[in-house]
């Protein structure tokens, strides 16, 4: 417990942003989301900057990009950004016909509007699988609306089914000012990130040495503000941003939370995958006897989740091997989970998915985050968060509304037992985990996913 306590001063060390705790407000389902995100862009004055690994060619994509231009026209001298991954943009769907994805879209729109907006593509590497733009945030005038969606139909509950994650809309100058100057002196203003609206615009070969330099930079990158006292009535805001495995403080940060943790953890993530740092840590919390909840989804409320009844695609099999490294993990724990120290709750809520992801520590800190807690997330993508620390525990009400919100479609996993193995799985399923580990590719895998 001594180590706990002394993780915990060093959480309790870092810079912090004041913030009333009334200006931090949780949103409970994607479609309040949707409709803010639409009320927060028609009531901009000064800029809107939307960071998002994508925003699709669909309708709710289409819905965005349209108020977006409209409150440009209205309002000329208003500054719109929106930053997606520079690969993610030029691509069609996994699995799909080649096209030049979501990026003809943007080329569509900006012939019909006499006043431009910017849609940049970031390339955090020369190609998609070894790093993509996972930062989140929405700077619109002096709020930050955080959330780990992307801009698409099923994010954003277009059509009867949503991709469920965490919102919050945080209004704060301060903060808003720290996430804006980060896009725009160290995004917009390299010489790697380019205009995805344009009919000619360079290929990723020809930016090959601006990308490595830019990675470079990210790697160094930080959130630069002047820290504030934190008054009794107020909470603080940590924002953070990491890149690579080495010197990744915003990997460091979290590891050093979840090690805080003296009575509760409570972690969400979509893909269980943890990386290496943080599998210790929580078995390290579960040692000195913190009461462990994950929160992950079920398999078939993964993203990526194909019915057995639909053909087969190889990345089909993504949502098993997570259920594979689940239910070992259980199966490792299972006299905790006996003694009722760990709880694993699966997420599923007819044939919508999860995207949730976040960490809660003794009801005294929270983690927003679009950081998936895996090893890609931990290696590859550039990904950041809000540290909120409320030692007086002044949201518990909103956190506890959150919590219970997230938990009211999940069922507790009593066993190990109770997840399925190997051998249940649909025959392609199973030929293709075999496979796996005939290769000993497990590892690999792991690392990418």
């Amino acid at each position: 417990m001594d180590s706990a306590i002394a993780n915990k001063q060093r959480i309790d060390q870092l810079p912090c942003i004041a913030h009333k705790p009334e200006n931090l407000e949780t949103l409970l389902d994607a479609g309040s989301f949707r409709e803010r995100l639409y009320a927060e862009i028609a009531g901009a004055t000064q800029r809107i900057y939307l960071v998002a690994l994508y925003l699709q060619d669909d309708d709710a994509g289409r819905g965005i990009l349209k108020a977006l231009y409209e409150a440009k026209q209205k309002n000329p001298g208003l500054d719109i950004k929106v930053l997606v991954d520079w690969h993610r943009a030029q691509r069609g769907l996994i699995g799909a016909e080649k096209s030049d994805g979501n990026a003809a879209l943007y080329r569509e729109f900006a012939s019909q509007y006499e006043h431009q907006i910017q849609i940049l593509g970031v390339p955090v590497r020369n190609r998609e699988v070894f790093g993509v733009l996972h930062l989140k945030g929405f700077v619109i005038d002096d709020k930050v609306v955080y959330s780990g969606a992307s801009l698409n139909d099923v994010y954003l509950a277009q059509h009867n089914r949503y991709r469920y994650d965490r919102y919050h809309v945080i209004k704060n100058p301060h903060l808003a000012d720290t996430m804006s100057n980060f896009i725009l002196d160290t995004l917009v203003d390299s010489d790697a990130v380019n205009c995805l609206s344009q009919s000619q615009r360079p290929e990723t070969k020809a930016l090959k040495g601006a990308i490595r330099e830019f990675r470079q930079q990210l790697a160094r990158a930080t959130y630069h503000f002047t820290p504030e006292p934190i008054a009794e009535g107020e909470v603080g805001l940590t924002p953070l941003v990491g890149l690579g495995k080495r010197k990744n403080t915003l990997n460091q940060h979290i590891c050093t939370l979840i090690a805080s943790a003296q009575q509760e953890l409570t972690i969400c993530t979509p893909y269980f995958n943890f990386p290496r740092s943080i599998s210790r840590e929580v078995k390290r919390a579960l040692r000195r006897g913190v009461k462990v909840t994950i929160i992950v989804g079920d398999k078939t409320a993964n993203d990526f989740y194909i019915p057995p009844s639909e053909p087969f695609k190889t990345i089909a099999g993504l949502p098993y091997l997570y259920e594979v490294n689940l239910r070992h993990f259980a199966k490792q724990n299972e006299s905790a989970i006996a003694r009722r120290q760990l709880a694993i709750h699966l997420w599923k809520h007819n044939d919508n998915s999860f995207h949730l992801k976040g960490i809660w520590v003794d009801r005294s800190y929270m983690l927003i985050t679009g950081n998936n807690l895996n090893p890609r997330a931990w290696k590859l993508d550039l990904e950041n968060a809000i540290l909120v620390r409320d030692k007086n525990q002044l949201l518990a009400e909103q956190k506890q509304k959150e919590l219970d919100c997230i938990l009211s479609h999940t069922q507790l996993v009593g066993s190990y037992k109770f997840i399925d193995k190997v051998d249940t799985y649909p025959a392609p399923v199973r030929k293709l985990i075999k496979r796996i580990r005939r290769v000993k590719a497990d590892h690999i895998l792991n690392q990418i996913l």
